[in-house]
């Protein structure tokens, strides 16, 4: 039988790895049914930090363009404030990973 010293044993090093945090775009879509005042006043509502000026900037821009990135951040933030304007009534893209 033979014994084996700590000295010759394999070790194994720990690989550190660093993970992004998955991240998504919340995109408002244009539709025939709300208001750019309904709009404004869910992007305040919901979307932390977003001051009128903003609001009215993105919701001409969903308007005149057919859409608008409302929000970007990490996916369960952004899963419910999707779910939130969803909830709204506005017409919502799928969550965008990014």
């Amino acid at each position: 039988m033979t014994s084996s010293s700590p000295s010759s044993s394999t070790l194994l090093e720990r690989q550190k790895t660093t993970q992004r945090y998955p991240e998504a775009k919340v995109i408002v879509l244009d539709d025939d049914v709300n208001t750019f005042q309904h709009v404004v006043d869910c992007l305040r509502k919901i979307i932390p930090g977003m001051d009128e000026d903003k609001a009215w900037g993105l919701a001409h821009r969903i308007d005149g363009e057919g859409s608008a990135e409302v929000w970007r951040g990490p996916l369960e933030q952004a899963e419910l404030y999707h779910q939130q304007l969803q909830t709204e009534g506005l017409t919502m893209a799928p969550l965008d990973r990014c």
